[in-house]
């Protein structure tokens, strides 16, 4: 089983994204995913910087790069970006919108279908096989059963081994997206006068209910689970369904998170974590929010 990770969701500075992925191309991920998924007005990094920067880390590691598109095209501006990373001949791309698969199949290129989009069944797998999909990362409240059934079903469709399984394992919980941004609108700020706030949040910003318990994270445009998703006990309950798992970058140990999980798929382990203000709910089937311990 591989590990990856999965793109920034959050806006930060230049020079710590630089910073970051240069950490990372000596982590245990095997795959990187590159690009902004959320707002196109986190400029920071830009098409070319992002891929430059793949370029670099293809070019000084043995791990696969994989360049992620937007989940919500708003504007003509950003379906030129979009076709941009379509165009590119070197990387595989996520795609995280419709359109973008539409684009990747008329250029008759392999993608992965990112979590964005809404896949629920082995008919819209098969759909999307025959348009060049090599990779799908399941929905993320989508549960362990749900995906044996998918794949059972996709057996009998056989289409089972054209295609890989990534499930979203660890990170906040990107759930919805919206044409409003939150973030702005927790500031008294409009959208398009928004001064990119969520510059300030690092790691998004939570909302809390009355009773201090912490409900979503808001992070731009995108609504995030409260609490930090983490499927490091369920690892080894994912073997003949699960190809990748992906660790979303966000906190300050998510690199050593990426350790963790790619330690505990090559030894897998009977001895659980110890989890403390996280959750695997969807996972189990239950309320997102909750938390399981085997």
């Amino acid at each position: 089983m591989q590990v990856s990770l999965g793109p920034l969701l959050y806006f930060w500075p230049k020079a710590k994204v630089e910073d970051f992925y240069q950490q990372a191309i000596d982590s245990d991920a095997d795959i990187i995913y590159l690009g902004e998924t959320v707002c196109s007005k986190r400029r920071e990094f830009k098409t070319k910087d992002w891929l430059a920067l793949a370029k670099a880390i293809s070019e000084n590691s043995n791990k696969q790069v994989v360049l992620s598109s937007m989940a919500l095209l708003e504007a003509p501006s950003e379906i030129r970006v979009l076709d941009d990373l379509c165009k590119n001949d070197q990387f595989m791309v996520e795609a995280n919108d419709i359109g973008a698969i539409q684009l990747l199949s008329e250029r008759k290129q392999a993608f992965v279908c990112g979590p964005a989009i809404n896949c629920y069944n082995a008919d819209v797998l098969k759909l999307f096989v025959k348009q060049g999909m090599q990779r799908w990362v399941m929905p993320v409240e989508l549960s362990r059963d749900w995906l044996s059934n998918i794949l059972a079903d996709c057996e009998q469709l056989g289409i089972r081994n054209d295609f890989e399984v990534e499930v979203f394992g660890w990170g906040h919980l990107p759930l919805a997206y919206s044409a409003r941004c939150f973030t702005a609108r927790s500031e008294n700020k409009a959208k398009d006068d928004c001064e990119l706030c969520c510059i300030n949040y690092p790691t998004g910003r939570a909302l809390l209910t009355q009773e201090f318990q912490q409900l979503f994270v808001v992070n731009g445009i995108q609504t995030q689970s409260g609490y930090c998703y983490n499927l490091i006990n369920d690892v080894t309950g994912m073997t003949g369904l699960v190809d990748v798992l992906r660790v979303s970058p966000g906190l300050d140990d998510t690199l050593a998170m990426v350790n963790q999980f790619k330690q505990h798929t090559l030894q897998p382990s009977n001895e659980k974590v110890q989890l403390e203000h996280q959750c695997n709910g969807y996972w189990h089937q239950i309320a997102g929010m909750k938390q399981v311990n085997l």
